[in-house]
């Protein structure tokens, strides 16, 4: 898989504007830190698993496993998971930054879109 489709995958999104419950900046923190905390429980699972088959089938023990060291392609292949868990992460940036670069306009705050509800379609904007 290439970078460039890595990463268009890793931005798919949603349709429709998305609701902001606190302001867009915490949000936006809120929903990075999320991503690598989803990101590292998979991890740290399929780890956990993978020492575990390893060390009941007498394939690798502990030390072994601390001192690898991988080839050149091996470089290469983590530094392309690396940029594509990088842009997964960031998904979100990545996603406000094209529409901005479309003239989209700025998304509304949950606060703006429950004003709109109350004022109902008949009353002016404010």
């Amino acid at each position: 898989m290439s970078i460039d489709t890595a990463i268009s995958k890793a931005s798919a999104k949603a349709t429709g504007k998305r609701p902001y419950f606190l302001n867009p900046e915490v949000e936006r923190v809120m929903a990075i830190a999320m991503a690598i905390a989803q990101e590292l429980a998979v991890t740290r699972m399929r780890l956990d698993t993978l020492e575990r088959l390893l060390a009941r089938k007498n394939v690798m023990t502990p030390s072994e496993l601390e001192q690898f060291s991988p080839s050149g392609e091996e470089v290469e292949q983590r530094a392309l998971w690396t940029q594509e868990y990088i842009a997964r992460v960031l998904r979100i940036v990545q996603q406000e930054a094209e529409q901005i670069s479309a003239g989209g306009q700025a998304e509304l705050a949950s606060e703006e879109v429950a004003e709109k509800v109350e004022r109902g379609p008949s009353s002016p904007a404010q």
